[in-house]
């Protein structure tokens, strides 16, 4: 009888270990979603800086028109009345060779 119990006993002890391993709520399962929440959190953080910049933005542009003079030279060319523009357009690279080449022709 004594038998019988220790084998149920050792039995029950067996199927509690699976479970615990490898069960619905196992230690693979907690491993993975600590996994998961640590991204999660890398995640959020990236987006909180990002939106913490935004914000930046936004009080920029609503306190001072420093921010809108800047984007407003940056993104729609604006030129003041008293400034002098210059625009230095560099040459695509097959227009300096062949430039070159007509240079080099005409002198010999």
């Amino acid at each position: 009888m004594l038998r019988w119990v220790a084998l149920i006993l050792l039995a029950l002890l067996l199927a509690l270990g699976v479970k615990l391993w490898a069960g619905e709520w196992g230690f693979r399962e907690i491993a993975r979603l600590q996994a998961q929440i640590a991204e999660q959190k890398a995640e959020n953080a990236k987006l909180k800086q990002r939106n913490d910049q935004l914000q930046a933005d936004v009080e920029d542009l609503r306190s001072g028109k420093d921010a809108i003079e800047e984007r407003a030279r940056t993104e729609l060319g604006l030129i003041k009345p008293d400034e002098v523009f210059y625009q230095v357009v560099e040459p695509a690279p097959g227009e300096a060779r062949v430039g070159a080449d007509k240079k080099n022709d005409a002198q010999h």
